[in-house]
């Protein structure tokens, strides 16, 4: 089964930053086969067994502190449900950094809009499938919004732009 592990941040502290090609090595260290990473920002698709979601985001967080000495949340998603979170895009038609998602280890519900509209100027949100899209319509950056996106006040989850969500979707197939 395929299944792709997003990592909250590859930032270990004292400007030292998690290096692609040792996060493959340690999937690879784990018996995860065909390991591969895009950009590198943390993203890693790997083939294991199937296996709860759930249990191999425990496995990746215990041997990335372990190896890299620095607790990371990995939120994972097997193929398939890569592949529906790429085909639920609710502002399909529109790609790059000015659309993001949020994803999430337990789903959002419907009622987070409501908490997340005092934050909101011109961005348009929507919960998916328990993920939160939403579309910047500009920089990213530059939007109030973001400091409502926190783990703090979501959950766990991770932010992935378009285009991230689009290349892996492209490297399951």
């Amino acid at each position: 089964m395929i299944y792709v592990a997003l990592l909250y941040s590859i930032v270990l502290g004292g400007g030292k930053r998690v290096v692609m090609a040792d996060l493959r090595r340690m999937a690879e260290d784990l018996g995860y086969r065909n390991c591969r990473t895009l950009v590198s920002t943390g993203n890693l698709i790997f083939e294991t067994d199937e296996s709860p979601v759930r249990d191999i985001e425990t496995v990746l967080e215990t041997a990335f502190e372990n190896r890299f000495g620095k607790h990371v949340d990995i939120v994972v998603r097997s193929g398939p449900e890569w592949l529906a979170l790429y085909a639920t895009n609710p502002f399909a038609g529109r790609e790059g950094s000015e659309i993001g998602v949020r994803v999430m280890r337990e789903p959002l519900d419907e009622r987070v809009l409501a908490r997340l509209e005092k934050h909101r100027n011109d961005e348009r949100i929507a919960v998916v499938g328990g993920d939160l899209w939403v579309d910047f319509g500009g920089q990213a950056s530059g939007t109030r919004l973001l400091s409502a996106l926190t783990t703090k006040k979501l959950g766990v989850g991770t932010m992935r732009n378009a285009n991230t969500v689009i290349r892996l979707a492209e490297m399951i197939a």
